[in-house]
């Protein structure tokens, strides 16, 4: 599905108020947690992709009765670490877990051999260090293991998330700078709700070991990357307000951070319950070059170059070493898509530049690379210039109902 966007050349929105899905992030992790503690009820859970992909295979492999299984994740990442976690420590599991083209070429060794310390019995059906792999539940009684902390806080939350149900918890020794330190702290909070004790101090994560939870309702916040998209359209309209239901001021979720960034993009945020309103700043002047680190945030700096963009500013954005194992290169996927527009960028293993522009190129075909968050990221655009979004569909990896909201909002979309 290709789509071309457009707006009114004068953008005003008056009010609108959307309910962006649960996070996705917060619902997998629930999702296994749940298939732990079964008297754990969810709610508000993420209707994206890669929550039903999860959710799916956590009940195949249920329903199996220790039958050998295969499991297909597709696209979902985060599916592919904690699954791999969660039947290495299910006695008598037995699973080949693949998925798509690009995870076959998204690593899996750090996470692997991690769960190997601990006694888990994992081999490559193919390439060493990659998926498809081949998974035998053991029962684990080892809980010290260590693990670099600057690849992907996916694998250590996937530990951190089996870590109950193992029969001395865990005791993980973190080696390295951590990325992406609130989804971390985001897992261990889940926890705590469930009444699970858990300690990070330093270097040094425990988590002890629990047999059961009380009954619990819990509850999804919607998704902050999600409302990303929604930030970066206020900061490009002329005029605009939007409420967006279902977020807190105090989240879990590190891409709330988008407050203070889009703050200095000219977008004022208040909360009020559980409604949060995004209103443009007309009389807002940006700098014309802005630096930001997003080692805690990386899911953002898709939507935030591509506001400076829009907005003919320059940026510097740090911390994005994550990006290049994404569902793409997100830093070559950048560079490709902006340099068509007409930008002048600058990428690295870890930081992309920006310069500051004033023009941008009409009618350009921005491609997605299977990556929903190219798809989303660049949308907003369509303020300042008509453009084209190919494989559109893409966006039901997080955000399936991504494209009606738009929509409602005010754009222009048209099926080519």
């Amino acid at each position: 599905m290709n789509l071309r966007l457009s707006t009114n050349s004068q953008f005003t929105i008056h009010n609108s108020q959307l309910d962006i899905t649960g996070s996705k992030s917060e619902t997998n992790r629930l999702l296994l947690l749940q298939a732990l503690f079964p008297n754990i009820t969810l709610a508000n859970t993420s209707n994206s992709d890669d929550s039903e992909v999860m959710a799916k295979a956590l009940k195949q492999v249920a329903a199996a009765s220790g039958q050998p299984q295969v499991v297909d994740i597709h696209h979902a990442g985060t599916a592919m670490r904690f699954l791999t976690a969660y039947f290495a420590v299910t006695l008598g599991a037995s699973v080949a877990l693949t998925g798509s083209q690009r995870m076959t070429e998204r690593p899996i060794q750090v996470l692997v051999e991690a769960l190997e310390q601990l006694g888990a019995k994992i081999t490559y059906e193919k390439n060493a260090g990659y998926p498809p792999i081949k998974i035998e539940g053991q029962k684990i009684t080892a809980s010290k293991v260590s693990i670099p902390a600057n690849v992907s806080s996916q694998y250590i939350s996937a530990l951190l998330l089996v870590a109950p149900k193992l029969e001395n918890g865990i005791e993980i020794t973190l080696v390295g700078e951590i990325t992406s330190v609130p989804y971390i702290k985001m897992t261990l909070a889940l926890l705590n709700d469930l009444g699970i004790t858990t300690r990070f101090e330093g270097n040094t994560i425990t988590v002890a070991p629990q047999k059961e939870s009380e009954n619990k309702v819990m509850t999804v916040e919607s998704d902050w990357s999600s409302a990303s998209y929604f930030f970066s359209i206020v900061a490009l309209a002329d005029h605009a307000t939007i409420v967006l239901n279902s977020y807190k001021q105090t989240s879990l979720q590190g891409d709330a951070a988008l407050v203070s960034i889009y703050e200095q993009l000219g977008v004022r945020t208040e909360f009020n319950g559980n409604q949060m309103t995004l209103t443009k700043d007309v009389n807002f002047v940006p700098a014309t070059q802005l630096s930001f680190d997003l080692n805690n945030t990386p899911d953002i700096a898709q939507t935030i170059v591509v506001t400076c963009l829009g907005l003919g500013i320059g940026c510097h954005l740090t911390g994005l070493h994550t990006l290049k194992i994404k569902e793409t290169d997100r830093l070559e996927a950048l560079r490709v898509e902006l340099t068509k527009l007409g930008a002048a960028i600058t990428v690295t293993n870890d930081s992309l530049t920006l310069e500051p522009s004033a023009t941008l190129n009409k009618e350009v075909t921005i491609a997605t690379y299977n990556d929903h968050r190219m798809a989303m990221a660049f949308a907003p655009l369509a303020i300042k210039v008509p453009l084209h979004i190919a494989d559109a569909g893409v966006v039901s990896k997080s955000y399936p109902d991504f494209w009606k909201d738009m929509e409602s909002i005010g754009f222009q979309v048209a099926h080519l």
